[in-house]
């Protein structure tokens, strides 16, 4: 997985989250400046989906937002489906190692060998949401590749799994990050036998000779497939994850 392609980089071995089964201040979200879609592909088909912008989603407009999309059919109508309250986020913050995310509020802390932290949503361990900390001689993630030499990198790790069937980069992104750190963006299916199909959401950046891998595993299944709200959520926490501001 993320990890994994990132093992150039670092001088200890990668962790896996559960899709990570195996295989990572208040400040403003930044918009991703640049957005590489997959070329040939996507001017074929304009319904690709993208990386999503920074989204800033109040109480309010949470409410709002998940009654349109009940409305229109967008929320799976079974026990899996995310609640509003399940929805919302607070700021995470890990001083010692220097990075913050928004999460879940609802998602509960796991341990998990090689995971810096992870939470999970209840009863659902394969949606889940974690970052890993590891060592390396960059000084940035310029140094290693673009963001998308490192997505041709993410997918060939993912394709080389004896478990994996199928794995499709969604969209690459690079936005500046805290004090113009470089943080590239990833997203993409995986259809695997474990699991089945998944959408993943990454985000990493260097740091103090550190690299900072956030990993978003969610079911993307054709009976139950990640509906538009959830979506962008998700994206918000990927937006968010960023170096902690020094003090």
């Amino acid at each position: 997985m993320a990890c994994q392609i990132c093992l150039p980089l670092s001088s200890r071995s990668p962790y896996s989250y559960n899709h990570y089964h195996h295989s990572a201040p208040k400040f403003p979200s930044s918009k991703p400046k640049a957005l590489k879609q997959q070329s040939q592909e996507n001017n074929n088909n304009p319904k690709k989906e993208t990386l999503l912008p920074p989204l800033s989603l109040t109480k309010r407009r949470l409410n709002s937002s998940a009654l349109a999309l009940i409305l229109n059919g967008f929320l799976p109508h079974n026990s899996e489906a995310l609640s509003v309250k399940e929805l919302e986020l607070e700021r995470y913050t890990d001083v010692d190692e220097g990075f913050t995310f928004l999460r879940p509020s609802s998602w509960i802390k796991v341990e998990k060998a090689g995971a810096t932290v992870l939470f999970e949503e209840a009863n659902k361990g394969s949606n889940n949401v974690g970052v890993v900390v590891n060592p390396v001689r960059l000084n940035s993630l310029g140094e290693f590749g673009t963001p998308q030499f490192v997505a041709d990198k993410l997918i060939q790790a993912e394709k080389r799994k004896e478990s994996t069937k199928d794995a499709e980069v969604i969209g690459v992104a690079e936005r500046p990050g805290q004090g113009g750190l470089q943080v590239y963006e990833f997203e993409y299916k995986v259809d695997s036998t474990r699991g089945g199909m998944k959408r993943i959401f990454s985000a990493a950046f260097v740091a103090s000779k550190k690299l900072y891998l956030l990993n978003i595993a969610h079911s993307d299944k054709p009976e139950s497939p990640l509906d538009t709200h959830t979506r962008a959520v998700l994206g918000e926490i990927l937006h968010s994850f960023d170096a902690a501001p020094s003090t």
